[in-house]
């Protein structure tokens, strides 16, 4: 039997002993097959301590254990899981029923998606467009405006306009970060054999905001080459596909302006007489999840190294580095040098 952990004790009615008891929920991986491939979830069961043969399930039970094993084949294919299908909608203030008729779907499509069916790529391709950019979903709903009551039209477009103003700027840095690395869209020692990975990027500037209460725009660039430079090191690839340039201030990210606009990425500025201050503070909301154990380890030796660090320590210690020594202003630092990284 795999191994499982106790996730909590409930009370309700046990078919094993026939009684009304406390029984324990547990968990444990588990796999199966959806759509001819195997995936692994995390199982939830209950367990009776009153009979050896004691672990038992309920139909609502079942049907998490589905939406699970579900969710792990749409997280392995890059597809919405079901909770962000649901996220997309409420953005919007959006029934199941009027999503549908957004998207020219019909009218039962959006609840299969929330409850059991898996979404096809081409219908995951609109939930994102809508989900990104609000200018997508204002258009969608020029196209299908026909399906609501006046009333209703307006009061969607309304708050697809006020997403708009909300983050139509962060979507725009967002594009223009992607922009930024089409000549890197093939793995190569100056992205360290990885693609841009934004939403990676956004949970490792948070991940290191919770270690540093003084968490500014240069601290951070050099401490994301460093980590991007010590997992290459360790691992042969980079964290997050970034290049870096050899700049006055150390090595940072091609791009790096858009970094500061990203949706998931909480910063303040700080303006006085002689020069603006981008402080970045911890994301509460973000799900660093992604971050697997290799890459926490990883950011954690950064922190604890620069926690302490102030600008000028960081160009101080990235003017030590061999990769800075040898490349020239302006040039795009190759990973391979990260080999002969000092400050680990």
């Amino acid at each position: 039997m795999a191994k499982s952990a106790l996730i909590k004790t409930v009370h309700t009615d046990c078919p094993i002993c026939n009684t009304f008891h406390q029984v324990e929920e547990r968990a444990r991986m588990s796999s199966t097959t959806i759509k001819g491939e195997k995936v692994f979830y995390e199982e939830h069961f209950y367990v009776c301590r009153n009979s050896s043969s004691n672990e038992f399930k309920t139909d609502a039970l079942d049907d998490a254990n589905l939406m699970s094993a579900r969710n792990a084949y749409r997280k392995a294919h890059n597809l919405f899981t079901s909770d962000e299908i649901v996220a997309v909608r409420e953005n919007y203030g959006l029934t199941q029923v009027e999503l549908a008729k957004l998207l020219g779907w019909g009218e039962a499509t959006v609840a299969r998606y929330e409850s059991k069916a898996i979404q096809d790529e081409a219908y995951d391709t609109m939930l994102r467009l809508i989900m990104e950019n609000p200018l997508m979903a204002i258009q969608f709903l020029d196209k299908n405006g026909d399906k609501f009551q006046e009333p209703k039209r307006m009061q969607i477009r309304t708050k697809m306009i006020e997403k708009l103003d909300t983050y139509g700027k962060e979507y725009l840095s967002r594009q223009t970060l992607i922009s930024a690395y089409v000549k890197f869209s093939m793995p190569s020692d100056y992205n360290g054999y990885k693609l841009l990975d934004i939403n990676k990027i956004e949970c490792m500037i948070s991940y290191y905001a919770e270690q540093s209460t003084d968490l500014y725009k240069v601290q951070l660039m050099n401490m994301l080459w460093y980590a991007d430079a010590l997992f290459y090191k360790t691992y042969s690839n980079s964290m997050t596909g970034l290049a870096y340039r050899h700049e006055p201030m150390g090595a940072f990210p091609i791009g790096h302006q858009s970094l500061t606009h990203l949706k998931n990425v909480n910063v303040q500025i700080e303006e006085d007489y002689e020069s603006t201050k981008y402080h970045f503070y911890p994301n509460t909301l973000l799900d660093t999840s992604e971050l697997s154990k290799n890459e926490r380890a990883v950011l954690d030796t950064v922190a604890a190294k620069f926690r302490n660090y102030s600008t000028s320590d960081f160009v101080d210690s990235i003017q030590e580095e061999i990769a800075f020594q040898q490349t020239n202003q302006n040039d795009i630092i190759p990973y391979s040098m990260a080999k002969k990284i000092r400050a680990f």
